[in-house]
């Protein structure tokens, strides 16, 4: 779908729900894109999970949502303009609903990648009408009754009601199409009336009936057929240029043209007199070959035939067909249907191509007059076109490169800072309000042992050994749930309880720790030399915040921090070191400890400390250490 429909939901979730709602629903659809471009192509399912993500957001339903997402397009679209093509189609709200499929064939200029529905009445009364919806997407039921609402609203001032009477599907094709019948109940007395003294004015306005010749004469290219959809009458211009030499006369419509517009239906009696109010486009072979449909595809049970139609792109270049353009007319005298067209003609080069001339074209309108006009201006719009096309593909790539270079800059502002904390200052917090104070934490340091950098050698050494075990270590820190702080040297420093808060802070440490250290019995440094490390804890309260502005980093401040830091530099190769505030948090039913006794620590004096030796076996990892 295109960037418009979504800029809609944008738009009012934002007016009506706020700022902070609408971010809360990207969050949960896990939706990429933070802004919608008009013209940009978007996957029918980001409408849906925008739906369901306002449904859990708000405590409301889903169906609710989507008939809102369907109101507000319809009043995005009038603040851009639109409202003028639906306000010129007709007097009556009626008139709207058949004009419906002409509507989207002219956005198909604005918009080529739109993939339209198709909608036609039926049982059109005082009361209402039944409408009958089909289209490739699904789910999007009520974002239909949504829109049908709201136009029947603002544009012609009516109270609709809308139920759904019927859902069916039917395939064409390796698609899944759906198709949808409402009961749409609104005034429509003024219509009728309308219609009933249309039909009376029509019987008085001829004393006798016009001959089909003369109707043929003023559509040269025009056919009709009968209710077998065979051919039983066709323009004496559509004669000339047949080039086979047997006659159409009397032979299937199928045979020779092919039905372009509306897309997706069968070129059958029932299908057209549904879209009776629908502008068709019909390709003629002119006698060159058949256009017969495969039948071995199955119909469904629905108001509109469905099969898959032939491609266009099997016709050889050398047999060029005729695109007719026109109306389809019921003729109650005969029973009968005329196609009231003429050709599409974009220059005069595709005349002799196609064997036509501009005498040929139809004598009343502005047919001849288009095609000169279209072959002055027709190098120059084509210069113009080639210029937007490739505008839009560059447009399209460069979102594409946007959307790349957006996930880079996530992932290297969360390694540098926590999600949660970068989140809220793209909320627009300062830096100064991320400062955060926190009653129980709990920090790790771990440090790499018997690192030497004497030659330039061994300084290449240690830088590798220290990337390979550091690589190692952040490989453990989403598994554990403990955020990596900072890295000093040999030095890797850790810390679980902030800024995301928890209750199991010391076990996610300890967990981490214990890993850590059985990592290392196996490993290798890029050397071949075995790596040991120390590591030390202690649990208590600390401070934390952003700190700087060039490379911003999440530290952690206070006396926790630095007592932390002596529990690792009186630690031992192999071996972890905990204070006795973490050994009284830790669960002595999971974790194996062993006092060390009282320990001379740097700026605290004596403390008591304990060796964390592993967890016991009926935990994940019971292997002492």
């Amino acid at each position: 779908m295109y960037g418009m429909l979504l800029e809609s939901v944008q738009y009012f979730v934002q007016l009506e729900y706020g700022e902070e709602i609408w971010n809360e629903v990207l969050r949960k659809a896990n939706c990429k894109y933070t802004e919608f471009n008009t013209h940009q192509v978007y996957p029918d399912e980001t409408m849906a999970s925008l739906a369901a993500a306002c449904a859990d957001v708000t405590q409301t339903s889903y169906d609710s949502f989507m008939n809102f997402f369907g109101r507000c397009f319809v009043r995005y679209f009038s603040k851009l303009g639109y409202d003028v093509t639906v306000k010129s189609t007709g007097r009556y709200f009626t008139d709207f609903l058949e004009s419906v499929d002409n509507i989207h064939s002219q956005f198909c200029f604005t918009y080529p990648k739109m993939k339209s529905p198709s909608i036609y009445l039926t049982d059109i009364d005082a009361k209402g009408c039944v409408l009958v919806y089909r289209s490739g997407r699904h789910g999007f039921t009520q974002y239909v009754m949504g829109q049908l609402q709201q136009i029947s609203k603002d544009f012609y001032d009516l109270h609709l009601d809308v139920k759904v009477l019927e859902k069916a599907s039917s395939a064409s094709g390796s698609k899944k199409n759906l198709i949808v019948t409402y009961r749409l109940d609104f005034d429509n007395r003024n219509y009728m009336l309308h219609k009933t003294q249309r039909q009376s004015r029509r019987g008085d306005g001829l004393l006798s009936p016009v001959p089909c010749s003369l109707l043929l004469d003023l559509f040269p290219f025009g056919i009709i057929f009968d209710t077998e959809m065979k051919i039983i009458g066709g323009g004496k211009k559509l004669v000339e240029v047949w080039r086979s030499a047997s006659s159409f006369l009397n032979q299937p419509v199928t045979k020779f043209f092919k039905l372009r517009r509306p897309k997706g239906i069968l070129l059958t009696w029932k299908n057209i007199r549904n879209l009776k109010a629908v502008m068709f486009e019909l390709e003629c072979n002119v006698g060159a070959g058949d256009f017969l449909y495969d039948d071995h595809v199955e119909k469904e049970d629905v108001s509109i035939d469905q099969k898959e139609v032939p491609s266009t792109e099997s016709v050889e270049a050398s047999k060029r067909n005729i695109l007719l353009k026109g109306q389809m007319k019921y003729l109650d005298d005969i029973n009968a249907l005329v196609f009231l067209c003429s050709p599409i003609i974009n220059d005069l080069d595709e005349l002799p191509e196609q064997g036509l001339y501009l005498n040929d074209l139809n004598p009343h309108g502005l047919s001849r007059e288009m095609v000169l006009a279209g072959w002055q201006h027709n190098s120059k719009l084509e210069i113009m076109f080639d210029k937007a096309e490739h505008r839009s593909e560059d447009l399209e790539k460069n979102y594409e490169l946007l959307e790349q270079w957006k996930e880079k800059g996530d992932d290297l502002l969360y390694s540098m800072i926590p999600k949660t904390v970068a989140d809220r200052l793209r909320s627009g917090i300062s830096a100064l309000d991320t400062c955060e104070s926190f009653e129980a934490v709990s920090i790790l340091f771990c440090e790499i042992v018997g690192l030497s950098s004497e030659t330039v050698k061994d300084a290449m050494d240690v830088v590798a050994t220290m990337n390979s075990v550091f690589t190692c270590f952040d490989s453990l820190m989403d598994t554990f749930h403990v955020y990596k702080v900072e890295t000093v040297g040999p030095i890797y420093m850790a810390a679980s309880g902030a800024p995301e808060r928890t209750p199991h802070h010391a076990e996610n440490v300890a967990d981490v720790a214990l890993n850590m250290v059985q990592k290392m019995r196996n490993f290798k440094a890029p050397s071949g030399n075995n790596v040991e490390i120390r590591i030390g804890i202690h649990t208590g309260s600390a401070v934390a915040g952003i700190v700087g502005i060039k490379v911003p980093r999440y530290c952690f401040f206070g006396d926790t921090v630095n007592t932390a830091s002596r529990m690792q530099s009186t630690s031992a190769p192999g071996k972890i070191n905990i204070s006795s505030h973490t050994k009284e948090i830790l669960c002595a039913d999971r974790y194996i400890t062993e006092s060390r006794g009282v320990v001379q620590v740097k700026g605290k004096g004596e403390m008591e400390t304990y060796w964390l030796l592993g967890k016991n076996k009926n935990d994940d990892l019971h292997e002492d250490i």
